[in-house]
């Protein structure tokens, strides 16, 4: 699956995208998180960890919100990250 990273979440993931693979079979939301966060586990030099940043952040799946770290994700789907933006 494609992850794409926006704002605070590419700064602590130190990319703008990855490739994730779920294997066979399919996993939730809370479950991709967790492989990121392992992926992920010290981030750049003065930004958050991972899992800070994806505590506060809201998801897209596919383009549609999926605020349920329960819903199954495929091989297929897109998962956008989309910490919190100041300004507005």
């Amino acid at each position: 699956m494609l992850i794409r990273y926006f704002a605070a979440a590419r700064a602590a993931a130190g990319t703008d995208t990855e490739v994730l693979d779920l294997g066979p079979g399919a996993l939730s939301r809370r479950e991709v998180e967790q492989r990121l966060v392992l992926r992920h586990p010290d981030p750049p030099p003065g930004q958050p960890p991972l899992a800070q940043v994806l505590a506060r952040s809201s998801f897209l799946l596919d383009g549609v919100a999926c605020p349920d770290p329960a819903t199954v994700l495929t091989d297929t789907s897109v998962l956008d990250v989309l910490p919190p933006f100041s300004g507005g």
